[in-house]
């Protein structure tokens, strides 16, 4: 029950902050400082290391964070993780005030629990329900606890719990013991407050807990040590750095304690330890080696780079390493940002193939139609990892906009697939050309390069309106969209004419035809895409119905008439001059 509550508190917590800490990381993490001071935020944020260290572990196998940056993180994490045992301290608060009493968690536990209940069941919002998982964590959590203390309690007359703890005085035993039991569980906070449920027993000393308390910082490092398998070399570094840093602090702790014991003394050595003392050694032994080991990071990295050595050609393989890691699916707000990372590098790559294919159909270049087909295998494989990756994701536990989010991006990500698609036709209808050694007529290469200019910004638009979540960018495709469907109907009624009127030759016309298609179906693509961006909003619960009618682009909403006409004069209205002129 105490494992289960610790684990609602943090689910609940990393879902309410929905991936916002943890997005900070790969932006303000340039000092050790500042990493130092994010990684104990996030982590007690979301009340485990073993995730922070994982997520770590993830950005900087994505190439995201470097392995120097992440040090501080790393350190901050263990700062972080000691929140758990002073909530857990709470349990030994002792007062005859009525309103401290509330708080105690024998009162509060209870009351938390019916509170969070009534919240999950009741909430419509994801920030409601998010607040009452905290709160039925927070219950479950000290009702796990107290049910622990009662279990232990009468442990303690008998004579083999007590012989089996006088062995811990040796602080070797007690070392191993919390590192094998951490590393079992993996949780340094799960395991710490079992150490505080055991004090209720009156037979854990200082002497015993302070090596089982550096024990299971070491032991909590065997989750990055697994999150690290398969993955780059700086990734396997950081992996190697939390180790390094727990062990290196361990020993020097070792030696301090042990040897200012041995010449001077601690008054309190022998004395039974509560939970207050061993939420504050926790903290004490964390801060001090944190700062200790702030002046050698590049000591750190050394030792890093040292038990991970380069091999040959390992630095090709991590220039192509992928972004869309797993090990950052234990935060889904931060994989949910990285896959939508890996579709605008979809979205941008498939706007520059429609550039370099419409170049084509009027100056023909070989090098041109390689990098094109380069290109759209890129994307091809970026479209795979992308849906595999959301799909996985998708099995996890997820908010609401979480939820929309996933829906966004597979719609999203088929949609930039498929302007990619459409790009490599337009640049086999220039492969035809070239082979057949055809040319558009003068008149048709002029109306081609107007509707491929309005093409060209309602995919801007479209790239925008994904990339920055821009509403006003997405509205505007839906009018430029129907622009651009008049102009291709016009656009083939014209070659028609020309074609009887004998302006323009046979061969031309069906390379003409079938790219002016496709550049129509790119529009097509990117008003979904506009579409996408409106309908999965998870801001749009704050745009009234008025607003999000507009948005959508209503026919008779006068803002859309408005952006139709002046799109009309931009571009059809060029073509209906030529058409005069003629």
């Amino acid at each position: 029950m105490f494992l289960y509550g610790m684990s609602m508190l943090a689910s609940g917590l990393e879902r309410a902050s929905g991936g916002r800490l943890e997005r900070t990381l790969e932006k303000m993490t340039d000092t050790v400082i500042k990493g130092v001071a994010l990684g104990a935020l996030v982590t007690a944020a979301i009340q485990s290391s073993s995730a922070t260290t994982v997520i770590v572990v993830g950005l900087v196998n994505a190439q995201v964070l470097k392995l120097r940056n992440a040090i501080g993180v790393i350190m901050g994490a263990n700062i972080g993780t000691t929140i758990t045992a002073h909530i857990l301290r709470l349990s030994d608060l002792q007062t005859d005030n009525f309103f401290l009493m509330l708080l105690k968690p024998k009162s509060l536990a209870p009351l938390a629990m019916i509170v969070g209940i009534l919240f999950f069941m009741s909430a419509k919002r994801d920030r409601q329900k998010n607040i009452g998982i905290i709160l039925l964590g927070f219950g479950v959590l000290f009702t796990g606890m107290f049910a622990m203390e009662g279990a232990v309690a009468p442990l303690s007359n008998e004579p083999w719990f007590t012989s089996l703890f006088a062995t811990f005085r040796n602080p070797v035993i007690g070392i191993l013991v919390g590192t094998f039991v951490t590393a079992a569980i993996q949780s340094s906070a799960a395991s710490i407050g079992i150490l505080q449920a055991l004090t209720s027993t009156g037979l854990i000393t200082y002497s015993m807990a302070f090596p089982i308390i550096m024990g299971q910082n070491i032991g909590t490092c065997i989750t990055p040590i697994l999150a690290s398998i398969g993955a780059s070399k700086n990734a396997k570094r950081t992996a190697a750095v939390h180790v390094s840093f727990n062990v290196l602090g361990t020993i020097i702790f070792v030696i301090g304690c042990y040897t200012f014991q041995h010449f001077v003394g601690f008054s309190f050595w022998d004395a039974p330890i509560d939970k207050g003392g061993i939420a504050n050694f926790h903290t004490i032994f964390n801060v001090t080696v944190t700062l200790l080991f702030i002046p050698l990071v590049g000591l750190l990295e050394k030792i890093a780079r040292t038990l991970v050595r380069d091999k040959p050609g390992d630095r090709d393989q991590e220039i192509t390493a992928i972004t869309l890691d797993e090990r950052l699916l234990v935060s889904p707000g931060l994989a949910v940002e990285h896959a939508r990372e890996a579709v605008v590098q979809m979205a941008n790559i498939a706007r520059q193939n429609y550039l370099s294919a419409i170049g084509l159909l009027f100056q023909y270049d070989p090098k041109v139609v390689e990098r094109i087909n380069e290109n759209e295998d890129v994307v091809d494989k970026l479209e795979d990892r992308v849906e595999t990756y959301l799909l996985r994701l998708g099995e996890r536990e997820l908010s609401d906009s979480e939820n929309r989010s996933i829906s966004e991006l597979l719609h999203t990500c088929g949609e930039f697939e498929r302007v990619a698609d459409h790009a490599e036709n337009i640049c086999e209808c220039a492969d035809r050309m070239f082979e057949t050694k055809t040319k558009f007529s003068k008149k048709a290469t002029e109306e081609m390069q107007t509707i491929c200019e309005a093409v060209k910004e309602i995919l801007d638009l479209a790239v925008d309106a994904f990339q920055n979540v821009d509403r006003r960018a997405a509205a505007s495709i839906a009018p430029l969209e129907e622009v651009v469907d008049e102009m291709e109907q016009l656009l083939k009624d014209k070659h028609i004419d020309r074609l009887r009127r004998g302006k323009c030759t046979v061969d031309a016309a069906f390379p003409y035809v079938e790219a002016l298609s496709n550049i129509e179906r790119i529009a097509d693509l990117c008003s979904n895409v506009g579409e996408s961006v409106l309908t999965y909003d998870s801001r749009m619960e704050e745009i009234d119905r008025h607003e999000y009618k507009r948005l959508h682009g209503d026919q008779h909403d006068s803002g859309y008439q408005a952006q139709y006409a002046a799109f009309t004069a931009k571009y059809y209205g060029r073509l209906k001059k030529k058409a005069v002129s003629e």
